[in-house]
């Protein structure tokens, strides 16, 4: 009997019922892991990927179009998300372009020529795009920046005096050839700055902590765009001092909030060192055809795509309700080391780690907030005390030594850890929820130092409360599962709770001995972990699977340390010698059986690889205790819309629509439909959220807020006692069922 078979005869004891979703055909109440069995990536180019998309060859085409320009075959479906953002940049040092007055000018002239030409980009020359979920709070400022440029003919050329280096294949497209410079003596840059790269320094390798958590957010991306082009030493500091008030929470309400926000991007934009032009939207292709090729169940996030966690949690195969063999196609050859500390950094890599990684709360899909997976979380936001007790890393050392007295906080987080073996069978402890602070407190690699500062910034003290036992009834059997209670404080805090709780979880993707084993190879020359570090001292990029020298490296290193029973020393008094000894001897078996040293607590694990692909094989462990089906509800994101404002003195009335999911069989159609009739009477997640914001003359923002909804089927907004007399603009934007992309927004003067 095979595998499968066996794990399907042990499931059929369990009741069988539906999941969290009606989207997906599950049937059984309990079943680890996701669903394919097996996932093949494998780097393909365009070309070759459309002939296999069209012979149902491929499930799905990560990170690239293999049909730029061109019409995809029936029976193929897509996602988009967005890609890039096209800018200009002036050289500030050259001539004429030292003078703001004269930079903006030239820019007015560039920007408009740009408007008119045709390219594969959307016209938007703000950096808050519609993919961006503080959009709304910006809607004003955007549209503005739109009326300011009357798209110009080409002819109109002879009017700019200025060269432009068009840079990569779209900028050649757009950038008339009278006004191209090729060689150094160049005013200007044209190109594209993809959204990937723009946060790839401030992606935090553990896979507990992915990044900081505005990740996401216009705000903050568009600080990463124009910052680093800042000419002056005044704005320098200004913009500086608005990011870190907006980064740290340092603000009253969420009206001071969007003020804040909106003055940083307009103090990034003001000297025009770097333009915005547009943002070029990322299409991604696959299988949509009928049972026997299909896949179905998908989710994507908007800004990164299928290359992120979401995913892989909700992708199935139409022909089986679970297991089954998904092949993947991504357009570049994996060149990242595959080490989950600084590596897995480029496209192919950051989709392996989607998979074989399990963060402990990953980017929300459809806007800026986190999503729990392996840890929940209660957020207390309040001037309060660290307890004495409560452990922090000593800088330097990463010791864990108790806070001691007097020590404040502004949020406590209490989490639960859903804690499950690693793949070499070893328990996940206390010790390794622990470690990744120890880690973060004391790496000397300039590229983890920097993403981990946020981390060493915030923390104020964790404490580990006690270990519970979260007991699931199957009715024939019970699975019992260890959950990690755990405080952490932080010394600031920001108006999204969720957003408070994933600067710091207590999680980590990898035992403490793995973590301790790439330190040890550092120290002792066998590598690097991050590419910059590696080139800087002329050492190869620690690989943990593919580098043969580094893996017989490690593998000398994990007997030393089972011999001795080694204890890093932040963990002395958590774990045992005896302890130790059974992991580096756990570890050391998995590499004889496996030959790599991959090893997670993720739903997948690396079963083989070649040069140009990785297969993935599901870990089906029944202490794993996240099930098919708990994300179903963002594999089809839905819209709500404003059918119709009307003022009734200073009270807003608001009529939507909303999408409907209509199924026939396995087939889904969106149909929209006004939304009416109380709360009550309507399915959990099926009333909009509607948010409004309000500004003043001035262009500052009065008041923000959500709208209540009636039994009457609107939402209402009453602004009595909260604006002085005068002219004011009301923007609107609903979304539904977490999903605030692409918003219509309405207006109201």
């Amino acid at each position: 009997m095979t595998r499968r078979l066996i794990l399907l005869a042990a499931l059929l004891f369990a009741l069988a019922s539906p999941l969290h979703d009606a989207l997906a055909d599950d049937v059984l109440e309990f079943y680890p892991s996701y669903y394919p069995h097996e996932i093949r990536i494998e780097a393909i180019d365009p070309a070759s990927a459309a002939k296999l998309l069209a012979k149902n060859s491929l499930h799905a085409y990560v990170g690239g179009d293999p049909f730029p320009g061109g019409k995809p075959p029936p029976g193929l479906g897509h996602v988009e998300s967005l890609g890039s953002y096209l800018v200009a940049t002036f050289n500030t040092a050259r001539g004429a372009m030292a003078n703001r007055d004269a930079r903006c000018a030239s820019a007015g002239t560039l920007v408009s020529i740009l408007a008119a030409a045709k390219g594969a980009y959307v016209f938007h020359p703000y950096p808050v795009t519609p993919f961006h979920m503080d959009y709304l709070h910006h809607f004003d400022l955007s549209e503005s920046a739109k009326r300011r440029y009357d798209p110009r003919p080409v002819s109109s050329v002879s009017s700019l005096a200025l060269k432009i280096r068009p840079n990569g294949t779209l900028a050649k497209q757009l950038v008339p050839s009278a006004l191209r410079e090729t060689g150094p003596g160049w005013d200007v840059t044209v190109e594209e700055i993809a959204v990937d790269d723009l946060v790839a320094p401030h992606r935090v390798g553990l896979n507990g902590w992915l990044g900081p958590p505005w990740i996401k957010e216009g705000w903050f991306q568009a600080y990463l765009l124009h910052a680093g082009t800042l000419r002056e030493k005044i704005a320098k500091q200004a913009a500086e001092a608005l990011y870190r008030r907006v980064a740290t929470g340092a603000y009253g309400d969420e009206t001071e909030r969007f003020n804040l926000e909106r003055r940083l991007v307009s103090l990034l934009r003001e000297g025009c060192e770097r333009v915005v032009v547009g943002y070029i939207t990322r299409r991604e292709y696959f299988n949509n055809s009928d049972y026997s090729e299909g896949i179905e169940n998908i989710a994507h996030d908007s800004q990164a795509g299928f290359t992120s966690p979401i995913f892989i949690r909700t992708v199935k195969l139409k022909d089986f309700l679970w297991n089954g063999w998904l092949r993947l196609g991504v357009e570049t050859k994996p060149r990242a080391a595959w080490n989950p500390l600084g590596g897995f950094t480029d496209a192919p890599g950051r989709l392996i780690w989607a998979a074989v990684g399990d963060p402990g709360q990953f980017p929300a899909p459809y806007n800026s907030s986190w999503v729990p997976n392996r840890v929940t979380s209660m957020v207390v936001a309040n001037e309060l005390e660290v307890p004495t007790e409560a452990l922090l890393p000593e800088p330097g050392t990463g010791l864990l030594r108790p806070v001691g007295e007097a020590k404040r906080a502004r949020a406590k987080v209490l989490y639960r850890v859903l804690a499950s073996p690693f793949h070499d069978k070893v328990p996940m402890t206390v010790a390794d929820a622990l470690y990744p602070f120890s880690f973060a407190s004391r790496s000397h690699d300039l590229l983890i130092a920097a993403s981990t500062l946020l981390v060493r910034e915030w923390l104020a003290g964790v404490k580990v409360l006690r270990v519970e036992q979260d007991i699931k009834d199957l009715h024939d059997k019970q699975l019992t599962f260890q959950v990690l209670i755990i405080e952490v404080y932080l010394k600031h805090t920001l108006a999204d709770p969720r957003q408070v709780a994933a600067v710091a979880p207590p999680w980590s993707s990898l035992p403490w001995q793995l973590i301790v084993l790439m330190e040890e190879a550092v120290k002792r020359g066998l590598g690097a972990l991050s590419q910059e570090e590696a080139r800087r001292q002329g050492v190869p990029w620690l690989d943990l699977v593919r580098d043969q020298k580094v893996k017989d490296g490690l593998a000398a290193l994990v007997e030393e340390f089972r011999r001795q029973g080694y204890v890093p020393a932040p963990l002395r008094g958590f774990v045992t010698p005896a302890e130790a000894r059974a992991r580096w001897t756990a570890l050391k078996q998995f590499y004889e059986k496996r030959r790599h040293f991959l090893v997670t607590n993720g739903p997948y694990q690396l079963e083989q690889w070649g040069r140009d692909f990785v297969a993935l094989q599901a870990f089906r462990e029944f202490t794993y205790p996240v099930g098919l089906g708990l994300f179903n509800r963002y594999a089809m994101p839905r819209r709500a819309y404003v059918s119709r404002i009307e003022r009734r003195g200073e009270r807003l009335e608001i009529r939507a629509e909303v999408e409907r999911v209509f199924k026939f069989q396995r087939s889904f159609t969106l149909v929209r439909e006004p939304l009416a009739g109380p709360a009550s009477d309507t399915g959990a997640g099926e009333i909009p959220v509607a948010r409004y914001v309000v500004v003043g003359e001035d262009g500052n923002v009065l008041t923000a807020g959500t709208a209540s909804y009636d039994r009457v089927g609107l939402f209402s907004v009453d602004l009595r006692g909260k604006l002085k007399p005068g002219p004011h603009t009301i923007m609107v934007a609903l979304s539904l069922g977490e999903n605030s992309v692409n918003p219509e927004v309405k207006v109201v003067q």
